[in-house]
């Protein structure tokens, strides 16, 4: 090979190795937050008010990365299978679920992921129709075991909307049958309209709906009253015994994700949480902002998975 031709294919190689390393710090430099969810759902409200404040903390660029699809096994399993310090993903508590109503779940929803830290939770509350004769939890329970064919929505199969009630009906000794939809807007019109008579739905949906007369709440799935809503009592305080349900969300990373690069997520995501215009804009959505250290969101995790285990062994449950 000729010295000049040599020169230049060296030139190239370089030229090209640079290149492949500069795109590769450009993408170090992306912090993308994956939301296994649709937008609009609380997970992907909460990464994106986030995230200014992360991106400035952090010096970086920072997107949400909607991934739905699966009842969040897509979004998830990317994460579980990437390798990139720099993705992370926000969801509900009920992905550790997942195992207990689907046969086919390809990675580990408890040990798979770095926990970083909760960030927040809410209340769902139980809530009927205007025109179901009750408006407290003996009156519903009352109006559940003596009324045929009765029957609840949810959007799908362990969802918070399907977990809460699982959950009542093993509390208060009484049965219904559950329709899943494909979503909880037209669930949550049905019941409106008339077509549904009872369901579980966050209090921040609900709320207003009580208020235009169009739906009445029974009580907050919480063992305490949410902060937000003092006046709207809780199902365990009307004789819903043991009854707590804490739809939480947290932040987890890869797996193997180091300790530094968790630090470094947990003091940027505490942060934002302390923004004025983060706190107003999430609580405004219902929202109970709180943060945990890493350990304290595994024991969690794990505790909330031994809580629904029970409930679904005992609702008989099997994964499809």
């Amino acid at each position: 090979m000729k010295p000049i031709r040599r020169t230049i294919l060296k030139g190239i190689a370089a030229g090209a190795i640079a290149v492949k390393f500069g795109a590769a710090m450009a993408q170090q430099k992306l912090l993308r937050m994956i939301v296994p969810l649709t937008p609009g759902t609380t997970p992907d409200l909460i990464g994106r008010a986030i995230g200014p404040a992360m991106q400035s903390r952090l010096d970086m660029n920072y997107i949400v990365d909607n991934r739905p699809g699966a009842s969040g096994m897509i979004g998830m399993n990317y994460v579980a299978k990437s390798t990139d310090p720099n993705t992370l993903m926000i969801v509900p508590a009920t992905t550790l679920t997942l195992p207990m109503f689907y046969k086919k779940v390809d990675f580990d929803v408890l040990n798979g992921f770095t926990p970083i830290t909760q960030v927040s939770s809410t209340s769902f509350v139980l809530v009927v129709h205007k025109d179901v004769p009750a408006r407290n939890l003996p009156e519903f329970i009352t109006w559940a075991k003596t009324t045929k064919n009765n029957f609840y929505a949810s959007p799908g199969v362990g969802t918070h909307h399907h977990l809460c009630m699982l959950m009542l009906e093993q509390s208060a000794g009484i049965s219904l049958e559950h329709v899943p939809y494909k979503g909880s807007s037209q669930a949550f019109t049905d019941l409106v309209g008339g077509q549904v008579p009872t369901m579980f739905m966050p209090i921040q949906v609900a709320v207003p709906l009580a208020k235009a007369g169009q739906l009445k709440i029974i009580g907050g799935s919480l063992r305490y009253r949410h902060p937000a809503f003092p006046d709207i009592p809780t199902l365990a305080e009307q004789g819903a015994a043991n009854y707590h349900v804490d739809p939480w969300y947290a932040v987890w990373g890869p797996p193997k994700l180091p300790a530094a690069a968790v630090a470094q997520y947990r003091t940027a995501i505490m942060a934002a949480l302390q923004d004025a215009t983060v706190k107003e804009n999430l609580t405004k959505e219902g929202l109970i902002l709180k943060t945990t250290t890493p350990e304290e969101l595994l024991t969690l995790a794990k505790n909330e998975t031994l809580m629904w285990r029970k409930v679904t062994l005992a609702a008989n449950v099997k994964p499809e």
